[in-house]
């Protein structure tokens, strides 16, 4: 057996100590927001409660989902999500596909077209008068469809397609008398899943905490994301700590104070539980993608 030296055996332990820091860092505020969630507020605000739960209470979620808009706002939210994200693919993996063959003619002029935007935009106003003026105020389409791309996605992703996909498979599919729709069809995206599980996760992730574009270009409550409808709770529940008459009925200002710790932390968790719960079934394509996606030429 090779013998390890002192230097290698030292260094591992380096790394090991350091990772377990990290994975200290990344863990413990996950774990403190749930247990502050369900944990009396007094023993969060006293700090007796620093990891595990104190005097579990469940006042919090209860606050939250008494709300009847919060299954609506979670419904509106899967729906953005879904088609969005379909959408996001639907545009991205031909675009991105298309800028990685080297046949394709002024490949170079397109891409810096791309590149452009990453580093100028038109601002809010223009955007607003443009979606305003393709009739997709108050809709669905005001959320999905701004921003439904970006210049690094299809960057990550043209790269990916460059390093992952031999031309020689392409050519032996011409050969073949495929054509390029069906290339891309049947023989490209079956070996991309790596990467079509990294930019589906992205592009969802983005969709799902996004509250500013609905703030921008919905009035109709019925149509609010998840997000919104959880920022309303929270500034709802701010205002009765300011005016105790603004609607705090009964309750002292100490229960309201400590009912809005619990609604803090609920939030927390009721925003990022479903992300959270799907992360772990696509964890080794997203590792995967991202690797390979990020090598340069």
């Amino acid at each position: 057996m090779k013998r390890v030296s002192l230097s290698d055996k030292s260094f591992d332990l380096l790394n090991t100590l350091f990772l377990l820091i990290i994975l200290v860092l990344i863990v413990y505020p996950l774990v403190f927001v749930l247990s502050a969630s369900i944990s009396d507020p007094t023993a969060v605000s006293s700090g007796e409660m620093w990891l595990w739960p104190v005097d579990i209470t469940f006042e919090g979620y209860q606050r939250v989902f008494a709300e009847a808009s919060i299954w609506r706002g979670y419904g509106n939210t899967i729906l953005y999500t879904l088609v969005g994200t379909a959408i996001h693919l639907f545009v991205l993996l031909p675009c991105a596909y298309a800028l990685s063959r080297k046949e394709l003619m002024a490949k170079k002029a397109i891409l810096w077209f791309f590149l452009f935007t990453m580093l100028f935009n038109g601002g809010l106003i223009p955007t607003y008068l443009i979606v305003k003026s393709l009739g997709m105020l108050d809709t669905m389409w005001a959320i999905v469809i701004p921003n439904v791309v970006g210049a690094w996605s299809i960057l990550v992703a043209r790269t990916f397609f460059q390093q992952s996909i031999p031309d020689q498979l392409v050519e032996a599919s011409k050969i073949d008398g495929a054509s390029d729709f069906y290339i891309f069809i049947r023989v490209i995206l079956p070996l991309s899943l790596p990467i079509i599980a990294v930019m589906a996760l992205f592009h969802a992730v983005g969709l799902w905490n996004q509250y500013f574009n609905a703030l921008i270009y919905l009035s109709d409550r019925d149509k609010f994301p998840l997000q919104l409808i959880l920022r309303e709770i929270l500034v709802v529940n701010q205002m009765q700590l300011n005016d105790p008459t603004a609607g705090g009925g009964a309750e002292s200002l100490v229960d309201q104070v400590k009912t809005a710790g619990l609604i803090k932390y609920a939030v927390i968790i009721v925003s990022s539980l479903p992300l959270l719960l799907v992360y772990p079934f696509i964890q080794r394509y997203f590792v995967q993608g991202v690797l390979i996606g990020s090598i340069k030429e």
